[in-house]
């Protein structure tokens, strides 16, 4: 509540106004002889002519109605930019594969990996006969794991097909216009358009400047290497997930704001409600993002920046949107034990732990109180996370942690699954070259600086936050409580957000560093947070009082001026490269697969099954419908145990050992990859060939020294490349049917 200036009206107060009215009527007419005017026009006719109040009140409207003008005007700004940002993104899509022109096969097989695995299902939806008939088929599925009936809904992320199917489905008008496939990937686009408006809204509110979000909006557009993969990854989980915690994140920081209405909140906290909700449905990682947000918010509420109970509120609805979720996957295991939930659940009861316990006086008791939190939440999130495992048996993230355990060399692991990870491009540690290239972009170095100062300025707010409650503490026990102004107890105090935000892309940036996939978390971090520093206004103030300008005009106008500086540079430097991209003129070209996925179709049976890289096999399911043995969905311990052996084709066994693997699982057909049979490593080890091997203990190229004592050389040559001799222990139990450049089908006897 704002504090009355006024005073209570006695017959003093009279008396004063009539000192003040005769003084004033004193000064105003000498300046009447000196034609000049206070608070009054200049003398008529040698009379003086008051003011009337509406020049006032048509100065105040004025100026309401550009600040109105302003706003309409950085909302337009900002739907035009989330437009540009999709047509932008489709156009170097469509440039890149000529995705318009190409044959629809072309199209499913541009959707590589994991992403045409789960396009498949949109597809599936939408020439289903009826919506229930559909729903049935995705919830008693007999074709993605052969031999397997598996509820698709519960095993995988797939709600978002579901709903597009659905739309797409119920609006006859969309489907005169748009083939299925356009529906879906200008579905994605435009919803990055809607990530771009949310990362815009934020440094809108963080820097109290539209043009804060225009420069935002630049540094992410003209980044794109560095900030985002939709372009060429449209139906990865990611694609629809980052902008749902993109807008739950620009909610935070209107939400956290200390000067909402009590309506304002409640809205708020519906929409982060609704965006964190949809954030966990669309991607079966979303709870290692949720896990660093929930422990800065609680971090932000331990230094006491952030009031505790929105903190509470806010990790109620992570906890909500969890739960919500897992009902919706038919009570999914892995979101029930994540580390996510478990944090949240001890956050809130050490937090609430907090409540009951007075503040200590001392500052090196406030610290060791803070450390103990931190300990007491850490060690109640392992207790809980360790007794829901067991209590409901979940190892469908175990790889997870092995891999991070290899990562970080704390097991030289030689896990099959760990190893996968480990080999994989995109979860290599950051490259510099991603700094180097974000530096010549200038979003990185203003990155640095503004975060330089975020944190020393939370340095400074915790350290004054904490004396002075440690004032009132020792004013109490005294009997003699000081007077604090509370409302400005640190420099904070008005700006929770940057508390938390400063904390949050500390997290993230420690999250991207470690993973380089993960770097699309940060980047937009980085672009959020750059805009702010080169456009906030405290911030020039702050600057240009210690070169002794004040005026208000002068540090509106250098703060713009350095902003638009900011923007033309970034312009100039990134310009010709757009204009380059976007003229690039290529096509899709992959023959031998279409070939391969035209003999299924034609040459096959529907209820075939096939056997092959998880890479492939999404394909072929997507093209053909074919059923499969295995798929690129990795998170189910069985399936990655069936994975290792039916990849035993890629390693040194006999024929019969192969044979009765696959006859075990079902399988009509296996796919051969020359790709991958003869491939060259890029690390040492890291060839798949060489995984099967080093986890059949056989003996692999390039083995380390320290490694050779575990290892045997295996007395039969590799399958994937002795089947080619047709030698009779192998043409007895496979034929081969199909061969071109690329791949070679057999078909199991």
């Amino acid at each position: 509540m704002g504090r009355s200036t006024g005073k209570k009206r006695n017959a003093n107060s009279t008396n004063g106004f009539q000192k003040q009215c005769n003084n004033n009527n004193y000064s105003n007419h000498n300046s009447h002889l000196n034609g000049k005017s206070n608070g009054f026009e200049p003398a008529r006719n040698g009379r003086p002519h008051f003011q009337s109040r509406s020049a006032k009140q048509n100065s105040q409207q004025s100026f309401a109605w550009m600040k109105y003008a302003s706003w309409a005007f950085g909302a337009t700004l900002a739907v035009y930019l989330g437009y540009m940002n999709a047509w932008y993104f489709n156009t170097l899509h469509e440039n890149r594969l000529w995705f318009s022109n190409i044959k629809e096969v072309e199209r499913e097989i541009s959707f590589r990996t994991e992403a045409g695995f789960y396009y498949s299902y949109f597809k599936q939806m939408v020439f289903a006969p009826s919506i229930s008939e559909g729903l049935y088929a995705l919830t008693h599925d007999n074709d993605t794991e052969n031999w397997r009936t598996i509820n698709t809904l519960e095993r995988f992320n797939i709600y978002q097909e579901v709903i597009l199917s659905i739309v797409y489905k119920a609006l006859s008008l969309v489907q005169n216009v748009q083939a299925p496939i356009f529906f879906y990937v200008n579905t994605v686009f435009n919803l990055h358009g809607l990530y771009l408006i949310s990362l815009y809204c934020t440094a809108w509110l963080l820097s109290g400047s539209w043009l804060a979000g225009v420069l935002a909006s630049a540094f992410y557009i003209l980044n794109r290497e560095d900030t985002t993969r939709v372009d060429f990854t449209i139906p990865l989980r990611e694609s629809f997930a980052i902008p749902f915690i993109h807008i739950q994140m620009a909610l935070i920081t209107y939400y956290l704001r200390p000067t909402l209405t009590i309506a304002k909140q409640r809205v708020s906290l519906v929409l982060i409600t609704l965006s964190s909700f949809l954030f966990v449905l669309t991607w079966q990682f979303s709870q290692f993002v949720l896990l660093l947000q929930a422990i800065a918010l609680y971090g932000s509420s331990c230094l006491g920046m952030v009031p505790t109970n929105k903190v509470n509120r806010l990790l109620l609805i992570q906890g909500v949107s969890i739960l919500s979720v897992c009902a919706l996957q038919f009570f999914n295991k892995m979101l029930l034990g994540s580390l996510a939930f478990s944090f949240i659940l001890a956050a809130l009861l050490d937090l609430r732990l907090q409540e009951r316990r007075p503040s200590p006086a001392g500052m090196c008791t406030r610290v060791a109180k803070l450390l103990c939190h931190i300990v007491t939440c850490l060690t109640l999130m392992v207790i809980i996370n360790v007794s829901i495992k067991f209590t409901i048996g979940v190892d469908a993230d175990e790889h997870i942690f092995k891999f991070l355990k290899a990562k970080f060399g704390i097991d030289n692991t030689m896990d099959f699954d760990a190893r996968l990870y480990s080999c994989n491009g995109a979860f290599v540690f950051l490259p510099m070259d991603t700094i180097w290239r974000l530096t010549r972009r200038l979003v990185f170095p203003l990155y640095v600086v503004t975060l330089t100062g975020l944190l020393m300025t939370l340095a400074v707010a915790v350290y004054q936050n904490w004396r002075k409650q440690a004032e009132i503490a020792k004013g109490k026990k005294d009997d003699e409580a000081p007077i604090i102004d509370t409302d400005s107890s640190h420099v904070l105090s008005d700006r929770p957000e940057l508390a938390y935000l400063t904390i949050q892309t500390v997290l993230s940036a420690g999250l991207a560093a470690t993973i380089l996939r993960l770097k699309y978390l940060w980047t937009p971090h980085m672009c959020v947070l750059a805009a702010f520093g080169i456009c906030d206004y405290r911030i020039w103030r702050a600057l240009l009082q210690r070169l002794r300008i004040s005026s208000e005009t002068a540090i509106q106008g250098i703060r713009h001026t350095a902003t638009l500086i900011v923007l033309a540079a970034l312009l100039y430097i990134t310009l010709d490269k757009v204009y380059a991209d976007l003229e690039e003129l290529r096509e899709f070209y992959d023959p031998d697969t279409v070939e391969l996925m035209n003999w299924i179709r034609q040459q096959t049976p529907k209820a075939t099954v096939f056997s092959g890289s998880m890479q492939l096999l999404a394909g072929v399911k997507l093209c053909t419908g074919r059923r499969l043995t295995n798929h690129p969905h990795y998170e189910d311990k069985e399936l990655r145990e069936r994975t290792l052996q039916l990849y035993q084709y890629y390693g040194q066994r006999t024929p019969k050992d192969v044979y009765d693997i696959h006859k075990a699982t079902g399988t009509d057909y296996i796919i051969l990859e020359d790709s991958i049979c003869y491939a060259r490593a890029s690390q040492q080890g890291c060839r798949l060939p060489d995984l099967i091997d080093m986890t059949n203990g056989h003996m692999y190229s390039g083995a380390k020294a320290d490694e050779l004592h575990l290892l045997k050389k295996a007395e039969v040559g590799r399958f994937c490349d002795v089947i080619q001799r047709q030698q009779p222990e192998y043409t007895r139990y496979f034929v081969l049917v199909f061969q071109n450049k690329t791949f070679r089908v057999y078909q199991v006897l």
